[in-house]
């Protein structure tokens, strides 16, 4: 709650701008949750409609998708041209241990570019899961922005109108936003898990 009401007061100050440099620097790593972000942008349309310069919910959206997008890409491109070496930047360093980078290196091989889409809908490993790819060389820009963007077009909006719907029940957006996140888990498991039981399948019956 005490997030959501500093950046309210923020974004209320400085506007569009102020949500999209937001949005740019959760894509590097800022621990400030984007979801919170994107509800906050639609929470301030909300509140600016009887304003004589109220901002346009649609605006906002765009605004949004393209913070999002070049945050995202400005990851992808640091594991792109630096390699391996931007695991030791300061900043970085911070979102990858060890663990965590083998382990999305083995989520990343198993799962291919569909791991790209799932990755927007998953907190703290959105920013390692987009260097790890920009690392591997084995997928083209124009392949990342498409499933990124793909994923962004549902997130996006989804979390701006919520917030622009119910902009006077904070605490009951912040409650479906912890809720989403399990449902979000539940739902790239299941989706996972059906797709390891159809490649068993499809092998067996090869065989």
């Amino acid at each position: 709650m005490e997030i959501l009401s500093h950046l309210l007061i923020f974004f209320t100050e400085y506007g569009y701008i102020a949500v999209f440099l937001v949005l740019v620097f959760c894509g590097l790593g800022l621990p400030i949750p984007e979801d919170i972000t994107l509800i906050a942008g639609g929470i301030i349309c909300a509140l600016s409609k009887n304003l004589s310069f109220p901002l346009s919910l649609n605006k906002m959206i765009l605004i949004s998708i393209s913070g999002v997008l070049i945050g995202d890409s400005i990851m992808f491109f640091l594991g792109n041209l630096v390699g391996q070496r931007v695991t030791k930047f300061p900043i970085i360093k911070l979102i990858f241990t060890p663990r965590n980078y083998i382990k999305i290196q083995e989520k990343v091989k198993l799962h291919g570019d569909k791991a790209l889409f799932f990755a927007r809908f998953l907190p703290g490993l959105r920013a390692p899961i987009f260097v790890i790819y920009g690392i591997s060389k084995k997928i083209k820009f124009y392949k990342f922005i498409f499933y990124d963007g793909l994923a962004a077009l549902i997130s996006v909006p989804l979390w701006v109108y919520l917030g622009y719907i119910f902009y006077h029940e904070k605490k009951y957006i912040l409650n479906i936003v912890k809720k989403s996140e399990y449902i979000i888990f539940s739902i790239i498991f299941l989706m996972i898990l059906i797709f390891l039981i159809y490649n068993y399948i499809k092998r067996k019956d090869k065989d």
